[in-house]
């Protein structure tokens, strides 16, 4: 089912693909729990007041968890088997950070003033993603 190993023909930087490889094991856990928790993370660990539209709320982060686990498995295949696609999954993640901060932080999801963890966390990432994506595209073999 899986084509062979591009490996050998991946020229980046190695920490670039451990660090896909490291952001889909993330993806993975944060799916799970989105998808897998009885209140989607929504309130334990969001902290979002779940008094009103709750089945609403919790059914929006299932359907999050659906679509992060695959995104995370594609995430952990590129690391570690399909590298010469680490620079496209790190500008994906790029794009994919940068509009969640921008939400977070300057649009819709900033009008609450509440930041839950992972507004914090596209933060961090978005700086190191950068650097590593243009040390994916350097050659260092």
């Amino acid at each position: 089912m899986l084509p062979a190993s591009t490996n050998s023909d991946y020229r980046g930087a190695a920490v670039s693909a451990w660090f896909l490889t490291l952001a889909g094991s993330l993806n993975i856990l944060a799916g799970g729990i989105h998808f897998l928790l009885p209140d989607g993370g929504a309130g334990v660990i969001a902290g979002m007041d779940l008094t009103e539209r709750r089945e609403t709320i919790v059914a929006l982060f299932a359907w999050m968890g659906s679509i992060q686990i695959p995104y995370a498995l594609a995430q952990l295949a590129i690391g570690l088997r399909y590298r010469t696609f680490v620079p496209l999954f790190l500008l994906l993640l790029i794009v994919e950070r940068g509009l969640m901060a921008m939400d977070g932080w300057l649009l819709k999801g900033s009008a609450s003033g509440h930041h839950p963890p992972e507004h914090y966390a596209s933060l961090a990432a978005l700086p190191i993603a950068l650097l590593l994506l243009v040390l994916s595209l350097r050659r260092e073999h």
